[in-house]
């Protein structure tokens, strides 16, 4: 999206799981791009329909991996075997 602040959304046409959303677009806000999803829903109360929304920076890294536990110096095992 060019416009700040503004978004669209489309229907997932290749929507083959329930967890996958109905609708997915892109919206711009303060500056950055995101990716927006959204699920048709039923309150659960009034039997309502309403619109969840998900937004995801495009510019996302993926979660680094955790660093390797270090080996504990009384664990007898902890060395390396030499085959």
């Amino acid at each position: 999206m060019d416009k700040d602040n503004s978004g669209a959304l489309f229907k997932n046409k290749d929507k083959d799981a329930e967890q996958k959303p109905d609708y997915k677009g892109s919206a711009t806000v303060a500056g950055q791009a995101y990716w927006l999803s959204a699920w048709i829903n039923t309150a659960k109360g009034s039997g309502e329909k309403y619109m969840k929304l998900s937004l995801k920076p495009k510019d996302a890294q993926p979660a680094a991996a955790p660093p390797p536990a270090k080996a504990d110096a009384d664990d007898p095992f902890a060395d390396e075997i030499p085959f």
